[in-house]
């Protein structure tokens, strides 16, 4: 169905970035576009997914060097518009003596 874009569903975790890197990567549900596979698992990679930097080199070597800036700025710019929530820490308790 050439001419229709899938709306894609929004991606939250590290993991679910990694797969959205690897569905642009591979064509799987998508078409192949690979500034897309960058910026997901440099996405995925900086939200601490252990496959993330690999799938992001890998991707890097059949890129040219715009398409790298395009995806680093793309990373860039859905970072800032979907900052992670931070993780709540439990404080111990602390005794004072008196």
């Amino acid at each position: 169905m050439a001419g229709i874009e899938l709306e894609l569903p929004e991606v939250v975790d590290a993991e679910e970035c990694f797969i959205r890197g690897m569905s642009f990567s591979s064509g799987a549900g998508v078409a192949v576009d690979l500034v897309q596979a960058h910026m997901w698992f440099n996405i995925a990679a900086m939200r601490g997914h252990k496959d993330g930097a690999p799938m992001r080199k890998e991707i890097a070597a059949q890129m040219s060097d715009s398409e790298i800036g395009m995806a680093q700025r793309a990373a860039r710019d859905w970072l800032k518009a979907h900052p992670q929530a931070p993780i709540p820490v439990e404080m111990p308790l602390i005794r004072v003596a008196a």
